[in-house]
């Protein structure tokens, strides 16, 4: 069974930075594209960043470029993102995700599909 588990979220001030990370378990994490996304209440779950199975490709939503970033440990089966400069805007539930996973309720970023995911952990950015 594939496990999915962020951690790093919280309470931080505009402008700090904040690293979230994501273990997985059930799965090897070697071989799986990997992304995070976020999603606000009542909006839909939008794509961050993804990243290939070696970590030598990545993708960001446009908008977010420059102040994120995506980065993975295959030895500790980790993936990661910094969020440098954080704005109010940027608070949202984080979720990490696998790539694959069943078919129906899939979605779609950069070049792979998602729906393996984890409960995802909160960042609240006070202004």
């Amino acid at each position: 069974q594939v496990q999915v588990m962020e951690s790093g979220g919280g309470l931080v001030q505009a402008g700090e930075s904040l690293t979230l990370s994501c273990t997985v378990s059930g799965l090897a994490f070697d071989l799986s594209a990997m992304a995070w996304f976020r999603q606000a209440p009542g909006k839909e779950r939008e794509g961050v960043s993804c990243i290939n199975r070696n970590g030598e490709n990545t993708y960001y939503e446009y908008s977010l470029e420059g102040r994120f970033t995506i980065s993975r440990d295959n030895a500790k089966n980790t993936l990661y993102l910094r969020i440098d400069s954080l704005k109010p805007e940027d608070s949202d539930m984080y979720y990490c995700a696998l790539a694959g996973g069943p078919q129906d309720g899939s979605i779609y970023f950069g070049s792979c599909r998602f729906n393996y995911w984890g409960q995802g952990t909160q960042v609240t950015v006070s202004s």
